[in-house]
């Protein structure tokens, strides 16, 4: 009767005295297996939710190009719309302006004139003084031009050509080496950079 007691006494002590390290060991591989379980769920949950998802058709395709399409072309026209706009601005700018430079170096020369002007109503009667003035006044007129590109054409006694020259009528002329060239000059002509702005309007010999 003893032993058998004193066998299940044995037993409660070594339950009792049992490595609670061990205890957690199990607790944290018992919480392991189950996260590792939802985990794995979770991802064929997710698996078998993109495989079921319906697939699009053709025309849903087609729709969803369609507007991609009309996106892209609307960004394009609007960024055109802006660069035609903004172009447009900068050309009326530059035809406001076109002319600046040209006018403000010939403020010098109206200067002149101004003087000139003065000078002949205080000495009306010094004639070559207000001649040479005048000289000098059209000789910086014509050179601040020359300096913007403008060139007078040469017409007297040269060949007649129509790229620079206006007939304005025909005399017999007065020798046969003037026959077909200019023989007179009623208005200069001129260029500018080269390129005609004005014809010559000549008399031309026969």
């Amino acid at each position: 009767m003893f032993s058998k007691k004193k066998k299940h006494d044995n037993e409660d002590i070594t339950m009792q005295n049992q490595d609670p390290a061990a205890e957690s060991n199990a607790e944290d591989q018992l919480i392991n297996d189950t996260t590792e379980t939802s985990t794995e769920e979770t991802a064929q949950t997710n698996e078998e939710a993109t495989e079921n998802a319906p697939e699009l058709t053709a025309e849903e395709k087609l729709q969803q190009e369609n507007a991609a399409l009309n996106d892209k072309y609307l960004r394009l026209f609007a960024e055109f719309d802006n660069f035609k706009r903004r172009t447009q601005k900068e050309r009326v700018e530059l035809l406001q302006t076109a002319g600046k430079d040209v006018i403000v170096s010939l403020l010098s020369v109206l200067d002149d004139f101004d003087r000139a002007n003065k000078a002949m109503d205080g000495s009306a009667s010094d004639i070559a003084s207000i001649r040479e003035g005048i000289n000098l006044v059209h000789t910086k007129l014509k050179s601040t031009l020359g300096q913007k590109g403008l060139k007078e054409i040469e017409s007297i006694n040269n060949v007649f050509d129509t790229d620079y020259h206006e007939a304005i009528t025909k005399i017999p002329a007065p020798t046969e080496e003037l026959k077909g060239k200019v023989v007179d000059e009623l208005e200069k002509g001129y260029t500018l950079n080269d390129k005609v702005i004005r014809f010559a309007k000549v008399v031309v010999g026969s």
